[in-house]
C-alpha cells in the first residue's frame, strides 16, 4: 500500500473514531432513557419523535462524503439508531438492528420484489455483454452519435422515454447508453448523474407512473390525480433539472469535482475513482464479436414491454380497469419482477436460438449478473434498514409536528418553507415518498379550505422538495440505482452530481418565492428557465475568460 493511501486510510479511520466519540458522549450526557416504556405494551422509545431521529442518516451521510466509503458508513448509522431505540442497551440494539432492521426489511414484499428485478436485470445486461450485443449497440452508436454532445443528449432522452418508474429508467437507461458513453469518452459519473436526472425528476412529472399514484393516493379529500395534474407547472425542480442538464450539455459546460472527472474522461480515465485503470473490465464488456444491434434492442424492447405490461397488470387493466388507473393502482415491484422475469426468459430463448449462446454459457451468466449485483443490493439493504431506524424513532411525527407548528403563520412563504423541508427530510432518510407521505396531508389540511391556489404550489413544491433531497442523498435507492446502472462508485457519483443539485435546487427557492407573488405559474415557469439558462451561460462565459487570460 503506498503511502498516500495508508495516509487516506488512516485520516477515514480517526474521522469515524471522532464521529462515534461525539455520538456516543452525546448519549452519554442524555437522561437516563426511560425504563417505564420498556414496562408498556408497546415499546416506545425515550427520544421518540425528537431531532434525535434524524441523527443516524447524519452519521451516515456525513462519513460517507468524508471517508468515501459506502458501507461501513452506512452500517455506523444503523448501530448509532439501534443505541438510539433501545436506550444505549447492547442486547437491544443489536435486536433492533437486525431483527426489527435487517431481517425487517430483507422480509418486507415490496423490498423482495425490487432485489429480485435487480438480479434478474444484472442477469440480462451479462447475457447482453457476453453476447455481444453491448458491444456491437456501442459500435453502431459510435458511427451514428458522431459527438460527445449527441451521446449526452440520446442518453436524456432515453431517461425522459422511460418514464415509468425510477428504477427501471435507471438501470435500463445505463444498460443501453453506457458502451455508447463509454465510447465518446463520458465519464462514468456524468452518466450516472445523467440517468439520476431522468429518473425520479421526470417521473414526478408524468401522469403516468408509479409516481403520480404514489402522490395521489396521499391526497384524501380531494381529486389525487387532478391535482397532481395541476401541480406539473409548478414542480421548478424537476423541470429546471432537466433544463439545466440540457443547457450544460449545449454549452458544453461542467463544474464542480464533475469537471474534474470529465477531463480525466478525455484523457482515458472514465472512472476517476483512485483504484487504478478498469482496462480489463471495459475488455470484459466487449463480448463475443458475432453480436450484433439486436441482441441489445430486442431484449431491451422485450424487456420494456414486459415492464409495462407487469404493472398493468398488478393494477388490474387485465380486470377491466382503465389505462390510468390501472398505472395509479399498479405495484411497481410485482410488476418490474416479473417484467424481467419474462424479458430473461425471451432474451436466454433469443440467444439460444440464434446460436449465439449456449444453453450453458446462458445459464453461466446469471450469477454473473448476481455478483455485478451484489454492491447495489448491499447499499440498498442498509439504506432500507437506516431508513428503518429512523422510522422506529419518530422522525415522520417530529418533521410532522415541525410543520404543523409553521402551517399558518407565513403562508406566502410557506412553498420555499415546505420545499426546503421536503429537501432535508428527503435527503436524510433517502426517501422522497415517505416525505410525500409526511407533508401532503398537513398541507391539504392547512390549505383546502383557506387558499386553494396556494394548496397546489404547497403541495407540488412538498413534491419538488422530496425529489431533490432524494436525487442527492447517499442513502436515497433512486441513488443507488443510477450508480449501479452507470457502474459508477457511488460516493463519487453523489460528491459529483451535489453540486448540481445544489444550483438547481437554488433557483427552485426563488421560483418558490416569487410564484405566489406573481400569481401567474406560465409567466412564473418562465422566468424561472430563463433565469436557469442565464445561469449555465454565465458559468460558460467565466470559464471561456479564464481560460483566454491563462493562455495569454
Amino acid at each position: 500500500m503506498s503511502r498516500n493511501k495508508r495516509r487516506e486510510a488512516v485520516k477515514n479511520a480517526v474521522w469515524r473514531v471522532l464521529l462515534l466519540s461525539v455520538v456516543f458522549a452525546a448519549m452519554w450526557c442524555l437522561p437516563a432513557f426511560a425504563e417505564e416504556a420498556e414496562e408498556a405494551a408497546e415499546y416506545t422509545p425515550a427520544l421518540f419523535a425528537t431531532a434525535w431521529a434524524l441523527l443516524p442518516p447524519l452519521v451516515a451521510i456525513s462519513l460517507a462524503l468524508i471517508t468515501k466509503e459506502v458501507y461501513s458508513s452506512l452500517f455506523i448509522g444503523i448501530v448509532v439508531g439501534g443505541i438510539l431505540y433501545s436506550g444505549g442497551k447492547f442486547e437491544g440494539t443489536v435486536i433492533h438492528v437486525f431483527s426489527g432492521g435487517i431481517v425487517s426489511v430483507l422480509s418486507d414484499s415490496y423490498n423482495v420484489g425490487i432485489l429480485v428485478f435487480l438480479v434478474l436485470l444484472g442477469g440480462m445486461v451479462a447475457l447482453m455483454n457476453k453476447a455481444g450485443g453491448s458491444s456491437a449497440f456501442g459500435k453502431w452508436a459510435s458511427s451514428h452519435i458522431k459527438t460527445r454532445v449527441g451521446a449526452q443528449l440520446v442518453t436524456i432522452l432515453l431517461g425522459v422515454l422511460i418514464f415509468i418508474d425510477d428504477y427501471f429508467n435507471c438501470l435500463t437507461v445505463g444498460s443501453v447508453m453506457r458502451p455508447v458513453t463509454d465510447k465518446h469518452k463520458i465519464s462514468r459519473a456524468k452518466l450516472a448523474y445523467l440517468i439520476d436526472a431522468t429518473a425520479a425528476p421526470v417521473c414526478i412529472i408524468a401522469p403516468i407512473s408509479s409516481w403520480a399514484a404514489a402522490v395521489s393516493g396521499f391526497v384524501e379529500g380531494e381529486d389525487g390525480f387532478g391535482l397532481f395534474l395541476k401541480a406539473i407547472p409548478y414542480n421548478y425542480y424537476a423541470i429546471l433539472t432537466i433544463v439545466m442538464m440540457v443547457s450544460m450539455v449545449l454549452f458544453k459546460v461542467e463544474f464542480g469535482s464533475m469537471k474534474t472527472s470529465e477531463a480525466n474522461a478525455l484523457a482515458g480515465d472514465l472512472f476517476s475513482d483512485g483504484q487504478g485503470d478498469h482496462k480489463q473490465e471495459l475488455e470484459a464488456e466487449e463480448g463475443m464479436k458475432k453480436g450484433r444491434v439486436i441482441d441489445l434492442m430486442i431484449p431491451i424492447i422485450c424487456l420494456i414491454i414486459c415492464c409495462v405490461i407487469g404493472m398493468l397488470y398488478t393494477g388490474g387493466f387485465f380486470s377491466g380497469t382503465d389505462l390510468v388507473t390501472a398505472f395509479s393502482n399498479s405495484d411497481a415491484s410485482v410488476g418490474l419482477a416479473l417484467g424481467s422475469m419474462f424479458g430473461i426468459i425471451f432474451t436466454i430463448l433469443l440467444y439460444v436460438v440464434r446460436k449465439v449462446l449456449s444453453f450453458s454459457d446462458c445459464m453461466a451468466c446469471i450469477p454473473e449478473g448476481f455478483k455485478a449485483m451484489v454492491p447495489a443490493i448491499m447499499i440498498l439493504t442498509f439504506a432500507w434498514t437506516l431508513k428503518a431506524m429512523t422510522d422506529s424513532l419518530g422522525a415522520k411525527e417530529f418533521v410532522a409536528a415541525a410543520m404543523k407548528s409553521v402551517a399558518g403563520r407565513f403562508d406566502m412563504f410557506l412553498p420555499v418553507i415546505i420545499f426546503l423541508v421536503a429537501c432535508f427530510l428527503a435527503f436524510a432518510t433517502g426517501t422522497s415518498w415517505g416525505t410525500f407521505g409526511i407533508l401532503i396531508p398537513i398541507v391539504v389540511n392547512v390549505l383546502q379550505t383557506r387558499n386553494y391556489s396556494l394548496m397546489i404550489i404547497a403541495i407540488s413544491a412538498c413534491m419538488a422538495g422530496a425529489v431533490c433531497g432524494d436525487h442527492c442523498s447517499p442513502i436515497s435507492d433512486t441513488t443507488i440505482m443510477a450508480s449501479a446502472g452507470a457502474q459508477c462508485n457511488h460516493v463519487k457519483h453523489v460528491s459529483t452530481q451535489l453540486p448540481y443539485v445544489v444550483l438547481c435546487a437554488g433557483v427552485s427557492c426563488l421560483a418558490y418565492l416569487a410564484a405566489p407573488l406573481i400569481g401567474n405559474k406560465w409567466l412564473t415557469l418562465l422566468i424561472a428557465i430563463v433565469v436557469m439558462i442565464g445561469i449555465v451561460a454565465g458559468i460558460k462565459f467565466t470559464q471561456t475568460r479564464n481560460a483566454e487570460a491563462e493562455n495569454v
